[in-house]
């Protein structure tokens, strides 16, 4: 199987859009002999990330959450701190939750590359 290479400028898309959109060219469902039980998808190279765009009045309102594993360690980082800080980072959680939940998953999101 030869993977191919996907160059996508992700100058003024929305987030949620063009991490579904990376999502489908990692997990290799555009091609005609997809199975859900193998890893057939291509790289992707995602740039300007720094100049994404979002709707509504989410990179106020929305946060991210991660616990420490002991009591009170529930941390939040809102979204307008995290992608002034890591852009890469915000479009890699997107394209991240939408993988499936199973072992392919890691293999997948190493394909991702954000410049």
């Amino acid at each position: 199987m030869k993977r191919e290479t996907h160059t996508i400028d992700a100058t003024d898309k929305v987030l949620g859009r063009l991490a579904a959109q990376i999502a489908v060219l990692l997990r290799g469902k555009h091609r005609p002999n997809f199975v859900p039980y193998k890893d057939m998808g291509d790289f992707v190279i995602v740039e300007n990330v720094n100049k994404l765009k979002f709707t509504g009045k989410k990179i106020e309102q929305k946060k991210y959450y991660r616990h420490s594993g002991y009591w009170g360690g529930l941390k939040e980082i809102p979204l307008k701190k995290l992608f002034a800080e890591r852009p890469d980072e915000v479009l890699r959680k997107a394209v991240y939750r939408m993988l499936p939940k199973n072992k392919l998953r890691a293999k997948m999101i190493k394909r991702l590359k954000i410049k």
